[in-house]
């Protein structure tokens, strides 16, 4: 997030791009992987040009599948579990191994309280700087009441609360972390615990006797996703499964952190197998040539 930040959530967010094809995500992974001087969290350097790795063998990997959702707050929908089942299914096609297994740190229920302890006070921080760049004081009507709420939320944190997520965020990457170190290449999961929903569903909270709706509704849409913020490991997500609507159903893969390499690897080996880049929606913007 240079050059303006280190960080905007105390590590829990980066930026990337959406690409319709594996090939374009390792081209602009390779654009943007040399970091600044004296960037906070740094990847270990790759051994070769992202590019190469497309198309690049893999080997036979052992691979972890997690349809659950963690800590079972919720049952995951049937399309995305069977996503996630079905993508198993290809990489076994593939020659890889596939176990039901995933860290069990992941069903943490301290996770979330302490994932919204950085996240609150990351808001907060936003609309602090805001406040600095336009010279104002920024209140309620400015923003959304989830974002308003969230801020508050933020506010209310001490320091030392904010160093005990910090803390607890550091004992999960370290256990996570000792599944990959046991013998797990990837892990496997649906992207979402949820299929894609209407724009406008999850609402601003401004309808609602509860501001926080939105970022509760929200939930099913990151629960999976949301361990990678907390321990920094490379996923991404492949449009590999549709439903029977028509809508496009993710499946996720996680590496070992530094393995950005492995997941365009394998990547590029379902891509081949199962090929989405001609898949388009009835209705979507595009860029005039």
């Amino acid at each position: 997030m240079a050059p303006e930040f280190g960080d905007v959530m105390s590590g829990l967010g980066t930026e990337l791009v959406l690409c319709r094809s594996v090939r374009d995500a390792a081209a602009v992974l390779e654009w943007v992987s040399d970091p600044p001087a004296g960037e906070p969290y740094v990847a270990p350097a790759r051994r070769r040009p992202y590019s190469e790795e497309v198309g690049a063998d893999p080997g036979r990997l052992r691979i972890g599948l997690m349809t659950a959702v963690p800590g079972g707050q919720f049952e995951t929908h049937p399309d995305c579990v069977a996503a996630a089942r079905n993508a198993a299914g290809l990489l076994e096609s593939l020659g890889h191994g596939v176990d039901e297994s995933y860290p069990a740190s992941l069903d943490d229920p301290e996770d979330i309280r302490n994932f919204l302890v950085r996240w609150t006070g990351g808001v907060a921080f936003s609309l602090a700087w805001w406040e600095r760049r336009i010279g104002r004081s920024i209140g309620p009507e400015d923003v959304e009441p989830c974002t308003w709420a969230l801020a508050e939320q933020g506010r209310s944190h001490s320091a030392a609360d904010y160093l005990r997520a910090m803390e607890h965020a550091q004992l999960t990457t370290r256990r996570a972390a000792g599944w990959w170190a046991d013998g797990f290449d990837l892990l496997l999961t649906p992207t979402m615990a949820i299929p894609p929903v209407p724009i406008g569903q999850m609402g601003s909270g401004r309808d609602d006797d509860e501001p926080l709706l939105p970022i509760m509704r929200a939930t099913p849409c990151a629960i999976f996703t949301a361990g990678c913020n907390v321990t920094g490991q490379p996923a991404i997500s492949l449009p590999l499964h549709w439903s029977d609507d028509g809508l496009p159903i993710g499946v996720q893969l996680v590496a070992a952190f530094g393995r950005e390499d492995l997941l365009l690897q394998v990547a590029s080996q379902l891509e081949e197998a199962q090929p989405w880049a001609d898949r388009r929606p009835p209705t979507f913007a595009a860029a005039r040539p």
